[in-house]
């Protein structure tokens, strides 16, 4: 079974004025399954936001379904949604997401704090993860006093230490400069190496030739995929570059 389906993804919103409609998603489907590094690709509004939104449980599907596990999580009570994005999803953001009231130890704590862990669990989870990711040296400071790179690879400890089954990023190498974007990158591949699955929505070429597969939305609709398989970097890159042609040239889904 696979770790994530989405079923028959529609999405339809409704404007404040006027009660015009937009669809931002139709029909879309996929399957992730456990392990893999998938990134999906796509125009300014072609829904995949809103298709990672949904998968988030950030939002609710006008039609379709997604399941976790073979859970629904649509299905989850209102009231126990929260507790569900804590301990089954990580997420990393372009922003980062820290308060810079919090010194770097503490936004990573933030959701062991909220599931009521105790001082020295939280200590126990983060020592290795900070090891590795290479910030132990800055767990005391505040994200004012260390640069953008540090800062995602804090939003990405935060994002690890609850042991996820995936995370979600949403474009996690825009606000970072070519060095620090590699970097990331890395790490990335690193953590994915070791099992954790990553679902990735990003505008980069670069970002994407490091996953596994890239999925390509197209006016609300799965477009296109690529898999990497044993294709080198510069392979994938300029696929990857071939089917956003293709997308913005107006063209007929690749056979």
């Amino acid at each position: 079974m696979p770790l994530l389906e989405v079923k028959r993804l529609k999405k339809v919103y409704t404007t404040r004025f006027g009660g015009n409609t937009v669809q931002a998603l139709t029909n879309v489907s996929f399957t992730v399954e456990k392990g893999e590094f998938t990134a999906i690709m796509g125009e300014s509004g072609s829904g995949k936001t809103t298709l990672l939104n949904l998968i988030a449980a950030f939002d609710k599907p006008t039609d379709g379904e997604v399941l976790l596990n073979g859970k629904s999580i649509h299905s989850i009570r209102e009231d126990e949604i929260a507790a569900f994005r804590r301990d089954h999803l990580g997420f990393v953001f372009q922003d980062f997401n820290l308060l810079d009231t919090f010194s770097i130890q503490d936004n990573i704590f933030l959701p062991l704090v909220l599931a009521g862990k105790s001082y020295e669990e939280m200590n126990r989870e983060l020592a290795p993860i900070a090891k590795i990711l290479g910030i132990s040296d800055i767990l005391s400071k505040f994200p004012y006093e260390v640069s953008g790179g540090q800062k995602q690879r804090a939003a990405i400890a935060r994002a690890l230490i609850t042991r996820p089954e995936i995370i979600l990023a949403d474009e996690p190498t825009g606000a970072l400069d070519s060095h620090a974007t590699e970097s990331l990158l890395k790490l990335f591949s690193e953590i994915n190496k070791a099992g954790q699955t990553i679902l990735m929505v990003t505008h980069s070429i670069k970002a994407a030739c490091h996953a596994g597969r890239v999925l390509f939305i197209k006016d609300g609709e799965l477009f296109h995929q690529l898999y990497r398989g044993s294709q080198l970097n510069a392979e994938m890159y300029q696929k990857i570059t071939d089917t956003l042609t293709m997308i913005a040239a107006g063209g007929e889904r690749f056979e």
